[in-house]
């Protein structure tokens, strides 16, 4: 099987991503004496681990929402959300191709980890071709535009906003409604119908079996999945400055791309902590955003060192944490539409003046932009 690598402007034609010309492409190979699976040695220990914690959450953390102890059902919901927040991050790195040495292996990964994440309804190939797009063209490039639907709708972003109020991530579930019956609402994916419905059934009979037969267990899997939505569009919402851009099935669409440096002051680092750096591996390193644009194909495990090297450690240039909630918590409301708060009326900040507004707490921020959405 083989992916296109999307190359930028003045980088040359586009030539097919395989396993055997992988080294040649990234630019960043590494030698032939090194581990045949793993993109890098250490991977065996970093990917490997965190792999495992994935799965022996996921299995454990359900096998303990059946448990009649509330404390054991507490610990297992908190652990499921966890472990599929890790998998979530593990698709990201199977994407950019940072796990194994083989573009396939890292698909097969990728395609399990998407059933561990409620994300298998659609495939693997597409969530890294829109994030392919979304790195090549600086640009969130989509299908769906929620505006637009808004605009149409006007009662369902009023009711968007009334779960939001209570922290229910209403905007998250109209995407994964999508997603759950993507074949049957974007036509270029009528041809995956058929894998769809297949999807659908298995996810659908083993779901409300359990709710018939253990509804307990089913409610606490929601909860769990909840929890890993709010942690995915947490860290999502501040990463970029610009919004959706509809053109992801033009084969000509324009590209946004204007130069490393640009991509550069468009993207921003949102750490769980600058001082505490391990803190990070909860959400593997993904905050450290600039450095992930730099290189993609830096494994997660390296980030913060591969962003003291190049950037530096200057707080002043990220997003602190403390301002990370104070955003998402106050703007929770406003966020659906950007509009109906205090920011109303000033202009849209850019680049280094969205760093500043940020840092300052004064920008909505972003939703529903998770990778694990493929349009």
């Amino acid at each position: 099987m083989q992916f296109l690598v999307f190359n930028r402007p003045g980088r040359g034609a586009t030539e097919p991503f395989s396993p055997g010309n992988f080294h040649k492409l990234s630019k960043h190979g590494y030698d032939d004496s090194m581990s045949k699976l793993f993109h890098e040695p250490r991977g065996i220990v970093f990917h490997g681990g965190a792999v495992l914690y994935s799965v022996s959450g996921y299995i454990l953390g359900l096998y303990g929402l059946f448990s009649a102890s509330w404390l054991v059902n507490l610990g297992a919901t908190l652990w499921l959300a966890h472990a599929m927040v890790i998998a979530a991050y593990l698709i990201h790195e199977c994407g950019h191709n940072t796990i194994f040495r083989s573009n396939d292996n890292n698909a097969r990964l990728g395609r399990f980890l998407n059933w561990i994440c409620g994300s298998s309804y659609g495939k693997f190939e597409d969530i890294r071709y829109k994030h392919f797009r979304h790195h090549m063209d600086n640009d969130d490039s989509v299908w769906f535009v929620y505006d637009d639907f808004w605009e149409k709708y006007p009662w369902v972003a009023r009711l968007t906003q009334f779960f939001e109020w209570f922290y229910i991530p209403m905007h998250e579930f109209i995407m994964h409604f999508i997603l759950v019956f993507s074949s049957f609402i974007i036509p270029q994916r009528r041809d995956q119908r058929t894998r769809n419905v297949v999807v659908i059934l298995i996810r659908g009979i083993i779901f409300f079996s359990v709710l018939f037969v253990y509804p307990k267990a089913a409610l606490l899997y929601l909860i769990a999945y909840v929890l890993m939505l709010q942690v995915l569009r947490f860290m999502d919402s501040l990463q970029h400055d610009y919004g959706s851009n509809p053109i992801l099935f033009d084969e000509d669409a324009p590209s946004r791309y204007g130069g490393r440096a640009n991509e550069q002051a468009h993207t921003f680092t949102v750490p769980l902590s600058m001082k505490y750096v391990p803190v990070n591996w909860l959400t593997l390193n993904f905050g450290f955003h600039n450095a992930h644009h730099l290189r993609p194909t830096v494994p997660w495990y390296r980030l913060p060192a591969y962003h003291k090297e190049k950037l530096g450690w200057d707080p002043e240039r990220v997003v602190p944490f403390k301002t990370q909630v104070k955003i998402f918590h106050k703007y929770r409301v406003q966020r659906v539409l950007h509009t109906g708060g205090d920011l109303d009326g000033l202009p849209s900040p850019m680049q280094e003046d969205y760093l500043q507004a940020v840092r300052a707490g004064e920008v909505y921020g972003g939703n529903a932009v998770s990778f694990l959405i493929s349009f």
